[in-house]
């Protein structure tokens, strides 16, 4: 008798903690529909780029190759997307607004390197003097204090371009 009353205790306190679960999800869905001018993001621009060398973007490891370059903005933040030309990799990650020293006469990715691994860095587009420039990761804040920095510089362009 008295474990029936504690096992009953016991599923009324898990179906509580799951209606938790459902009402916050559904408020979560709720807010999501009242703002959705928050959850859109709008393409700001698409380049593509080869890069010679295995990099780090953001928290991700990509392997050298072809890739694709998205910009996304909505009204709280802009993120990057990389993505490579087959489709097989990509990474997601935050940038901040950065200002040029002169407008850019090119397209290019700038990448810090330490000792022989590379970080994308910054990303300024021909033309705009607003370029973008990526958040460090806690691996690149780390690396940095071993190993000395150099920056390296590819040239991009914008996508259905040829080479500039």
């Amino acid at each position: 008798m008295f474990t029936e009353v504690i096992d009953k205790a016991h599923a009324n306190h898990k179906g509580t903690r799951g209606h938790q679960w459902l009402s916050l999800l559904i408020a979560l869905l709720f807010a999501l529909t009242i703002y959705p001018s928050k959850v859109h993001a709008q393409i700001i621009g698409e380049m593509e780029v080869n890069i010679p060398f295995q990099f780090h973007a953001g928290n991700t490891k990509l392997p050298a190759g072809n890739y694709v370059i998205h910009m996304l903005e909505n009204s709280d933040l802009t993120v990057m997307e990389i993505t490579s030309a087959d489709g097989s990799t990509s990474a997601l990650f935050e940038v901040q607004q950065l200002e040029a020293n002169s407008t850019p006469t090119k397209s290019e990715l700038i990448f810090n390197k330490y000792g022989n691994r590379y970080f994308l860095a910054k990303l300024f587009d021909e033309g705009d003097p607003s370029g973008s420039e990526v958040i460090k990761s806690h691996y690149e804040k780390q690396t940095r204090q071993t190993d000395a920095e150099a920056q390296t510089h590819l040239s991009a362009h914008r996508r259905g371009q040829t080479g500039n």
